[in-house]
C-alpha cells in the first residue's frame, strides 16, 4: 500500500477543519494541477494514508495523518459556479478535475516542520519530492523508508 503527503493551506483546509468534521471526514477537493490530479485520479487508494502537510503559513510541515476513506470522483466544486474552484472548461460527462474522501486518523504530537524535514534532506530523506527545489505539487507520493523516518521524527 502506497504513502502520500497531501498539502493544503491550513487556513482553507486545515487538520482543525478535518477535526471538527462529522466522522473527522472530509472531501479534499480543489487540485488544480494536472500531475496532482493524476495521482489522485489513478493512483491514490481508499485505505491508503497520508501526510496532511501545511503550506503557505508562519511554519509549514506535517500536522497529521489522513485515511483515504473514498478514492477518486469528479470533483463537484468543478462544476459549482459560486465556488472558487469553478472550471467552465470541466464537463461533469468527462471531468477534467477529481477529488477524494479523507478522513482524519490522527494529529501528529507536534507539528513536524519543513526545517526538521530539510535538516534530513541529504541523509535519511533524500529523495523527498517535498524537499526538491521548486515543487509545488499538492499531492506527492512518500517512500515506505520516507514515512517510516517522518514518523520516528514525530
Amino acid at each position: 500500500m502506497a504513502h502520500w503527503l497531501l498539502k493544503t493551506e491550513p487556513d482553507t483546509f486545515g487538520i482543525d477543519h478535518l477535526a471538527g468534521a462529522p466522522r473527522r471526514t472530509a472531501t479534499w477537493d480543489g487540485v488544480r494541477n494536472y500531475q496532482a490530479r493524476n495521482f489522485l485520479r489513478d493512483q491514490l487508494q481508499r485505505g491508503e494514508q497520508a501526510f496532511l502537510y501545511h503550506s503557505s503559513c508562519a511554519v509549514p510541515g506535517i500536522a497529521g495523518i489522513v485515511t483515504v476513506t473514498r478514492a477518486a470522483f469528479p470533483d463537484p466544486t468543478a462544476f459549482d459556479r459560486k465556488n472558487e474552484h469553478f472550471d467552465a472548461g470541466s464537463n461533469p460527462a468527462a471531468p477534467r478535475w477529481y477529488a477524494i474522501n479523507v478522513q482524519l486518523t490522527r494529529r501528529c504530537r507536534r507539528i513536524i516542520t519543513l526545517d526538521e524535514l530539510r535538516a534530513h534532506d541529504e541523509g535519511k530523506l533524500r529523495g523527498l519530492t517535498l524537499l526538491q527545489r521548486g515543487n509545488r505539487l499538492s499531492v506527492q507520493a512518500v517512500s515506505d523508508a520516507h514515512w517510516q523516518f517522518i514518523l520516528s521524527l514525530e
